[in-house]
């Protein structure tokens, strides 16, 4: 069907939109011209060429449903489904969930959201063929957040309702990969994959129990995942131990033409099971100051820390205390790019803009359309990001994103000189214990719970204080437990330089066989 032809006056209307104002004279030059780009797209809509995308090669799937309470206790699932992979693979009899924002073709996905109901990829992500590539077999979409705005994940009004924490269900699974957490620590899944845009792997692994891993940025194919911003997304596994995310790494790591993050990722990367049962002496871990004692936080989560680090220093270890400001700093840089990337997301529709790479097209009508009908469905934080914004981009025009941008270089420089002494950084990986669960009071009270800050005085930059700076700076973090207090589970946070996402598994493995 041939699109409509705008007369003068909707050309007008269309520049004022822009605050711009068209003379007579102008409009009709300009119409003209419009016209003639509108003939030239109708020309390449309607050519018949193959648009590329991602390989599709197992097509043994079942879309699956949603299951019940009984069948899923935890809430764990958005959707029950199973694809087969390949008959043989280092992965091969192993079970994987994939956070709701992990496109799998024939598989409705809804980024936890009712707004995108109706929605089934045509594509797989990089990630999924990887996967079954290896052997394993997809079993679920795992619950979220929506839109994966939710780092503390208390909100309790979601579309799919809050995953259950395993260990306590009266208390918060963290978010927003809280459904990946849940099932792994559960026992539901082998293993699953989430992603983080400020500690939303990291932070449920420390609260739900288990292992999480944020590589280093552009290690792990973003491909037909949808984040934020690309410059802090990234999608990462969670598993019970240390063994098996060094497999899964090994899977999935590596250069994937289809995504722009990967300039820096080198073609030979390092050999993550090989790092498996190797000793610590002489390595040399920073015990950072700024990430202690942070207001707010809890003592017995530090002292968990520093008693696991007393560990590895008796397994030959060398423990120096650091000071590193730009901890802090990153921190706070990285709102600008939480908020204005919002924005950028929505105009783009989920598509990004500016690169060489796959465009999901299919993902992009539907959220277009989408927004267009029923945006009153959008999750409240991203209305609240997407109006901030648009503020920030109004009243600053771009400045702020821009700086945020271009300061980066030097706060990374800090990082590296620190490295130059040690070979890891330590903390906590969230200063507090899981949030105790508390159901609203009335719409206002849910409303306030969902929205980012202020639940029960949790904080959302508390609880991001020590996850959301290696976002920013792009340096490979892992979480795993180390302990737990009043029942509810204790996580250490170890941080490497680019690209020695090895060292953290050697480290976190060796304090598990030394533990376990």
């Amino acid at each position: 069907m041939p699109l409509q032809r705008p007369d003068i006056e909707q050309v007008k209307n269309l520049a004022g939109k822009f605050k711009i104002d068209l003379t007579d004279t102008e409009a009709r030059l300009f119409r003209i011209r419009i016209l003639e780009h509108i003939e030239a797209m109708e020309q390449f809509q309607e050519l018949r060429i193959e648009e590329d995308q991602p390989p599709l090669r197992y097509f043994d799937r079942d879309a699956g449903y949603r299951p019940t309470e009984a069948e899923d206790p935890l809430n764990a699932f958005i959707r029950k489904c199973r694809v087969k992979g390949a008959p043989d693979g280092p992965l091969a009899g192993k079970t994987v969930g994939l956070k709701d924002h992990i496109a799998v073709a024939g598989v409705p996905l809804t980024l936890g959201s009712r707004f995108m109901e109706g929605y089934v990829p045509d594509f797989d992500a990089s990630i999924v063929t990887r996967l079954l590539d290896n052997g394993a077999t997809i079993v679920g979409k795992m619950n979220m957040e929506d839109f994966s705005f939710g780092g503390p994940g208390f909100s309790g009004v979601g579309d799919f309702g809050r995953a259950l924490n395993p260990h306590d269900t009266s208390y918060v699974t963290g978010g927003s990969s809280s459904g990946s957490a849940a099932a792994v620590a559960a026992g539901e899944v082998d293993f699953a994959f989430g992603g983080d845009q400020g500690g939303s792997v990291r932070i449920p692994a420390a609260w739900s129990g288990c292992v999480g891993l944020m590589a280093t940025h552009g290690l792990v194919p973003h491909t037909g995942v949808f984040g934020l911003e690309s410059s802090i997304d990234y999608v990462g596994p969670l598993t019970k131990n240390v063994e098996d995310l060094a497999t899964v790494l090994r899977c999935v790591a590596g250069r994937d033409s289809y995504d722009p993050r990967q300039a820096k990722v080198p073609e030979q990367i390092a050999d993550f099971e090989s790092a498996l049962n190797q000793e610590v002496t002489g390595l040399r871990i920073g015990i950072l100051k700024e990430g202690f004692g942070i207001d707010g936080g809890e003592a017995d989560v530090d002292d968990a820390v520093i008693r696991a680090l007393g560990v590895l220093e008796r397994a030959g270890a060398t423990l120096k205390d650091i000071s590193i400001p730009a901890h802090r700093t990153a921190a706070l840089a990285i709102l600008p790019l939480y908020i204005e990337g919002t924005k950028l997301l929505y105009d783009t529709n989920l598509g990004g803009a500016f690169s060489d790479t796959f465009y999901p097209s299919s993902i992009m009508t539907t959220f277009g359309r989408a927004k267009e009908s029923h945006s009153h469905e959008l999750p409240l934080n991203f209305k609240l990001n997407l109006i901030s914004g648009a503020y920030a981009q109004r009243h600053y025009n771009g400045r702020l994103y821009a700086k945020a941008h271009n300061v980066r270089p030097g706060i990374i420089k800090q990082f590296l000189e620190a490295f130059e002494g040690i070979d890891l950084l330590a903390m906590p990986t969230v200063p507090r214990k899981a949030n105790a669960y508390h159901d609203p009071v009335d719409y206002q009270d849910a409303i306030d719970q969902t929205l980012f800050g202020g639940q029960n005085g949790s904080d959302i930059q508390l609880i991001i204080a020590n996850t959301a700076p290696y976002n920013y700076t792009g340096f490979p973090a892992i979480a795993f437990p180390c302990g737990k207090s009043n029942g509810l589970p204790l996580s250490i946070q170890l941080v490497a330089p680019h690209f020695r996402d090895d060292l953290l598994i050697k480290v976190a493995h060796r304090y598990q066989r030394l533990v376990d």
